[in-house]
């Protein structure tokens, strides 16, 4: 499958990092929908070696990321393509301390070697590039943490799911969400809620665990929905067995991801953050 041609201006392509950086910039502006706040403080350097991008880094600390039905299309379509040439990102790192996903910081460093794709040029006078499936010839390394406050995600989490539950006529009047490590690779979860819908008031509790094995095969079980309340227990038998059944299952995650790209290992760290780091390679 041929990926979409991302725009980058006039031709020719880029002959140094401060031109390729200020391309990305006015190309990230473009493709931000109203959802996004604060591009304009995203850093972002390059360095060219030849066709090569010897390094990009990308720092979006201070950017948030709203929820926006809206994306703007940037692709490129020139009429005909007149340069095909290709090159390789050795190495791009990407950081954030924190950016904002939803009202949620997220603290992210994330770094990948070997992303290849090709410089475009169109017959338009344009000029751009088109992004290249990594294989098992052209893997790609890297690694990559994401962190986020414990507090801060369970006020998150409460947000979205008090609208989606209002949307039904259901008040969510309080939530509590405890993750526990089992390991550095295993996390227990509890959710305990409550709800109202006229005169019905009920605690609601949801439990689930979750663990990641050395062949990194994630395992989703021990899922259950429970309530002391006789009415809203009766309510939810109707739909406890699908989501339990649907919970408890396995996703084998190196299997989910494309040619060239290997999770090597993935951990989870509990405390008053939650952090996830994973490798590939």
């Amino acid at each position: 499958m041929t990926s979409p041609l991302l725009p980058l201006g006039p031709a020719p392509r880029p002959a140094t990092g401060d031109d390729l950086a200020a391309r990305i910039r006015a190309l990230g502006a473009r493709a931000a929908g109203p959802g996004v706040v604060g591009l304009e403080r995203a850093r972002v350097t390059t360095e060219l070696d030849g066709a090569d991008v010897a390094s990009a880094a990308l720092d979006l600390t201070g950017v948030a990321f709203g929820v926006s039905q809206h994306r703007p299309e940037v692709t490129w379509s020139p009429a005909a393509v007149t340069s095909r040439v290709p090159g390789t990102v050795r190495r791009l790192r990407v950081d954030a301390h924190p950016l904002t996903a939803v009202d949620l910081p997220v603290d992210v460093t994330a770094e990948a070697e070997g992303l290849r794709f090709v410089w475009v040029e169109g017959s338009d006078g344009q000029v751009g590039f088109e992004p290249l499936d990594p294989d098992d010839a052209h893997p790609v390394a890297g690694h990559a943490r994401v962190a986020v406050p414990r507090a801060g995600l369970v006020a998150t989490v409460h947000g979205l799911l008090a609208v989606s539950l209002q949307s039904q006529g259901i008040q969510l009047s309080d939530l509590d969400v405890q993750v526990d490590s089992r390991g550095p690779r295993a996390a227990g979860l509890r959710i305990d809620a409550k709800i109202r819908k006229g005169f019905l008031s009920a605690a609601v509790t949801a439990t689930a665990s979750a663990s990641v094995d050395d062949a990194m095969v994630l395992a989703v079980g021990d899922v259950q929905i429970s309530s002391g309340n006789p009415l809203v227990a009766a309510m939810l038998g109707a739909v406890r067995g699908r989501v339990e059944a649907a919970g408890n299952r396995k996703i084998d995650l190196a299997a989910a991801l494309p040619q060239g790209v290997r999770l090597s290992d993935v951990r989870l760290d509990v405390g008053e953050e939650l952090v996830i780091t994973a490798r590939l390679g």
